[in-house]
């Protein structure tokens, strides 16, 4: 019997792909600098990033070196609370919430998601919220799924993960959670819930 349901974030809970292409789109609308020149200057220190061994304001001065731009910091807040929220998986996760345990995993920056905790109230919804910056690792690896488990004091067979990455299946798959793949470009919020219903057999859902 499933008891709790964990969502990636980006692709899945926002209509970007990743959380990279909010922030860089962002930041190079607001500062004229061509995306690619942006997704580059930041890209080196990405996988540092994702796993917290470097924070933004680390590697802040060499990324506006190689874009050639000296970008305020405060843009940076501005381009995480430009991350679009995906309202219908949003309306899915309030229709779950009262039968069932809800959490995030999330390859992400602290900072990014700390934020928008607070301006999507995400705490209210989830819990726990399991971001790689914070846990040390990603979901290339079991053990942040098992962190989540453990977190909600379930076994993987009690638990469904649903992510827009075939490859961050294949992690939670091997210890035994269901798993769900959420094509972001089609969105199609109506198909996991019948998934869900039917594969899972989660029929709170209206």
């Amino acid at each position: 019997m499933i008891k709790a349901i964990f969502f990636d974030y980006d692709g899945v809970l926002t209509t970007d792909k990743t959380g990279s292409l909010t922030t860089n789109r962002y930041l190079s609308t607001v500062t004229g600098v061509e995306y690619e020149t942006v997704r580059k200057a930041f890209a080196k220190y990405n996988p540092d990033l994702l796993v917290g061994k470097v924070t933004h304001t680390d590697i802040w001065d060499a990324a506006c070196k190689a874009m050639r731009c000296k970008v305020d910091f405060s843009l940076l807040e501005e381009a995480f609370q430009s991350t679009p929220a995906n309202d219908a998986m949003f309306a899915l996760a309030r229709s779950l919430k009262p039968a069932y345990s809800l959490g995030i995993i999330t390859d992400n920056k602290r900072d990014r998601i700390d934020s928008l905790k607070k301006s999507q109230g995400l705490d209210a919804l989830f819990n726990p919220i399991i971001v790689s910056a914070e846990f040390g690792s990603g979901k290339d690896s079991s053990a942040v799924f098992k962190h989540a488990l453990r977190c909600v004091g379930i076994g993987p067979e009690e638990s469904i993960f649903i992510d827009n990455n075939r490859e961050n299946l294949i992690a939670p798959r091997a210890l035994g959670m269901g798993t769900v793949f959420h094509d972001d470009e089609k969105n199609d919020v109506g198909k996991l819930i019948e998934t869900l219903r039917n594969e899972f057999h989660i029929l709170e859902l209206q």
